[in-house]
């Protein structure tokens, strides 16, 4: 048994005591593939949080329906999926079919390609979740296999191998890490009672939801209001899960001395400011062990434009109305996370969760793409899409 960073030798979906698993007693093989290939999702998901810039990849070596060798990919630079799967597999992996969520690469980057590690083990078949969106990539691993004379199919399961990998799509499509911006509101659209408090709007199985998405992601932005209102520790109060780098944004940094985000002990704090802001400030935030960078132009946009280039697929902003608006207006959000609580509380000036975009018809409102609703508990979390222009 390899004990590598990337392979798991006992899956939590298997007994103990076995790794067989039964062929389906329907005959469709398509659906043994699924099954399959929800695994390959599953073990990706074990690195949440930790690949970016890479995409997140399980593989899975079958043969005649015992799984072999199984890995995922633990964090850039590292081997890939397929190399783990198939150095646990051994020289089972000769006549064997590979899973795998995301189509193999095919060129050198920090390791070498995936498809003539599958080519050289001997492999018959490989099963492929999705195309790689890569340039480098993009159809050329699944050429090479099949030149080689490796049967392969393509697309089992590829809405939720896309859905994995939305953050690692969008910074490939559109060179910026994927947006989310994530707000608890109450049924009557307020994130906060006229006199700021705001803990809690959302129910305890809601706020462990909030607490993998942020596990998930590369980094998590707030404004400075958030920082003084709420004092967040904007982690993923998980034991040994990743914890986002803390990002606040301040042009002026009028902050608080004494702020949970000054605590990088647990998690990495960075502070956007304008050039020239105090300057006494910053130096007590470095002693803190707090990255502080200056902008000239302090805006949403500039931010991820920062955040791609650190190497970011998906960042999470938690912030307030205004600097939401802000994010939306200048495309820095693609997806909205809203958990809605059933409760009323009022208030013609209470918070809202999006401050003013500048609309004046109902005609010019965003309406979202993509929906999904979900119950968790009494509260309810709506998830959707913008649209990609707006006017």
């Amino acid at each position: 048994m390899d004990n590598s960073p990337g392979f798991s030798p006992t899956p939590a979906s298997l007994p103990q005591d076995s790794q067989i698993v039964e062929q389906p007693l329907v005959n469709d093989i398509n659906e043994f593939d699924s099954l399959i290939m929800l695994r390959c999702l599953e073990l990706a998901r074990t690195a949440l949080g930790r690949t970016s810039p890479n995409p997140l990849v399980g593989a899975v070596v079958v043969q005649n329906g015992q799984i072999l060798g199984e890995g995922f990919h633990p964090c850039a630079g590292e081997p890939h999926a397929e190399v783990f799967a198939l150095r646990a597999a051994g020289a089972g992996a000769r006549g064997s079919t590979v899973y795998v969520n995301l189509e193999p690469c095919n060129h050198y980057g920090r390791t070498p390609p995936c498809s003539e590690g599958l080519i050289n083990a001997g492999v018959s078949k490989v099963v492929v979740g999705m195309v790689d969106p890569n340039p480098l990539v993009a159809g050329r691993g699944i050429a090479r296999l099949r030149d080689a004379g490796i049967e392969v199919v393509v697309g089992v399961e590829e809405a939720a191998c896309r859905r994995l990998n939305e953050g690692f799509i969008h910074r490939i499509l559109y060179q910026r890490p994927l947006g989310i911006l994530k707000y608890a509101m109450t049924l009557d659209g307020k994130i906060a009672t006229t006199t700021g408090h705001s803990a809690w709007i959302t129910n305890k199985d809601a706020r462990t939801q909030v607490h993998c998405l942020r596990a998930a992601c590369d980094a998590v932005i707030v404004g400075g209001n958030t920082v003084r209102k709420d004092n967040p520790y904007l982690t993923s109060h998980q034991v040994e899960a990743h914890n986002p780098l803390r990002v606040v944004m301040s042009r002026s940094l009028n902050l608080p001395e004494q702020a949970r985000l000054w605590d990088t002990q647990e998690a990495a704090t960075l502070v956007l400011t304008q050039v020239g802001s105090s300057q006494t400030f910053q130096k007590m935030l470095w002693e803190k062990g707090v990255e502080v960078l200056e902008f000239s132009s302090l805006t949403p946009e500039t931010v991820m434009t920062h955040l791609y280039e650190r190497g970011f697929c998906s960042v999470l902003w938690e912030c307030g109305g205004v600097l939401a608006a802000n994010a939306i207006a200048q495309g820095a959000v693609q997806k909205i996370m809203a958990f809605i609580a059933p409760k009323i509380i009022g208030g013609d000036h209470a918070p809202t969760p999006v401050g003013d975009l500048g609309f004046t018809n109902m005609t010019e409102a965003l309406t979202l793409e993509r929906l999904s609703w979900r119950v968790i508990g009494d509260d309810c979390l709506v998830e959707g899409y913008l649209p990609r222009v707006i006017n």
